[in-house]
């Protein structure tokens, strides 16, 4: 009988000073602590409740997502959309800073690619493309041509002929100039003849070099230069093809390259570019919900980064558990059955283990885990913040 005294002494004082660590108005929460008497049956480590179930815990409901947007840069603010508790859907305009000159860059932007990309600069590209394809033909040809000889045998034979007939010419000049050769050099007739004599001799150099060019294998400077001429126009006739096909609007292969392709990609980047800063002089809702807070007016200067709105979407709330211990977690699944009781709405509602943290976080010097729950059915006036405590079922019994 003593032994029971001295006993019931202790667990008093156990409990007592159990309740004096966490009467502060700011102390943290700690796990229900069971005491287990003699002859009495274990406690759940999750604390008394009055929901059933294998793991207990204490929880919150919290927003399913919830947004704390701020701006990339600094500015006035020029327009506040919202208020709090006003609903919002997924891309509204929630606050706008002063953004004249970003709209100056985009319009110009698009300026520029509306005539890089008109019906007039997409005639001419098709048009180019012709062209190229033509001379890309014409020098190919003219290396296939480097395998043959560089003239027909009819066309050999006609400047055989017209060198014959150059050779009499230069011998009847030769003729006449010898007649007057003693003249002096002042002389008229002396001066006819021998003009005449250098330019059918010129003449006939001329066909006889041909005649030579003609029947002579090419060179290799030759063979160099127009191959180099033909891979020139097969380069050119490619690159007017990509660019083309991007002012169409289609796909390009990642090494398609040409000085009018790197104009419009230059363009379009600078599009999109614009088109950015205009964005982030803008604070868009990421989802639907409620504005839960709106810290700026019209007219204040704004910080990079400074939070502005918070978006919460009440419309799906969840259920995180704040005091679930390691020895307890691992007994918990995804997609595990659970009961949630709302203390304040005084009912139960079911749910689904949705997530588990892989990160441990310490509670009163104890190690927990936030386990995520997710309502079966929305429980009609259901809104953050409101405390809980679920019932978990373990997985597999």
């Amino acid at each position: 009988m003593k032994n029971k005294k001295i006993f019931l002494l202790v667990v008093a004082l156990v409990i007592l000073l159990l309740t004096s660590c966490s009467s502060g108005a700011n102390a943290d929460a700690v796990p229900t602590v069971v005491l287990e008497v003699p002859g009495s049956a274990p406690a759940n480590s999750g604390g008394a409740s009055s929901v059933r179930g294998d793991i207990l815990a204490s929880a919150v409901v919290v927003p399913a997502q919830e947004a704390s947007l701020a701006f990339v840069s600094g500015g006035n603010v020029a327009v506040v959309n919202v208020n709090v508790s006003q609903q919002v859907s997924k891309g509204d305009i929630l606050v706008e800073l002063d953004n004249s000159l970003a709209k100056l860059e985009v319009e110009r932007a698009e300026r520029l690619l509306r005539e890089l990309t008109s019906p007039g600069a997409i005639a001419s590209a098709e048009e180019a493309v012709t062209v190229a394809l033509e001379t890309r033909d014409d020098e190919a040809n003219d290396v296939v041509g480097l395998q043959y000889g560089r003239a027909s045998q009819d066309t050999l034979d006609e400047i055989r002929a017209e060198i014959t007939l150059a050779e009499d010419r230069v011998e009847a000049a030769e003729w006449a100039y010898n007649r007057v050769k003693d003249k002096p050099l002042t002389n008229s007739k002396r001066a006819d003849a021998l003009l005449a004599l250098n330019n059918a001799q010129n003449y006939l150099d001329s066909l006889r070099a041909d005649y030579q060019w003609y029947i002579s294998p090419p060179s290799e400077n030759d063979i160099a230069q127009t191959t180099a001429e033909a891979a020139v126009a097969e380069a050119a006739y490619q690159e007017a093809l990509w660019y083309l096909a991007a002012l169409k609007g289609e796909d390009l292969p990642d090494d398609a390259s040409g000085a009018k392709l790197a104009q419009l990609q230059q363009a379009q980047a600078d599009l999109l570019a614009a088109q950015v800063r205009l964005e982030q002089t803008r604070l868009i809702a990421p989802f639907d919900g409620v504005i839960a807070q709106v810290n700026v007016s019209v007219g204040d200067f704004v910080a990079p980064a400074q939070p502005l709105v918070i978006v919460s979407d009440v419309g799906n709330m969840q259920v995180k558990t704040t005091d679930l211990s390691e020895l307890d977690i691992v007994r918990v699944q995804v997609g595990a059955q659970a009961e949630v009781l709302v203390e304040a709405l005084g009912e139960s509602f079911p749910a689904t283990v949705i997530s588990i943290s892989p990160l441990a976080d310490t509670l009163g010097g104890d190690v927990v885990y936030e386990v995520v729950l997710s309502f079966d059915e929305f429980p009609a006036g259901l809104l953050a913040g409101m405390t809980t405590e679920v019932a978990i079922n373990q997985v597999g019994e």
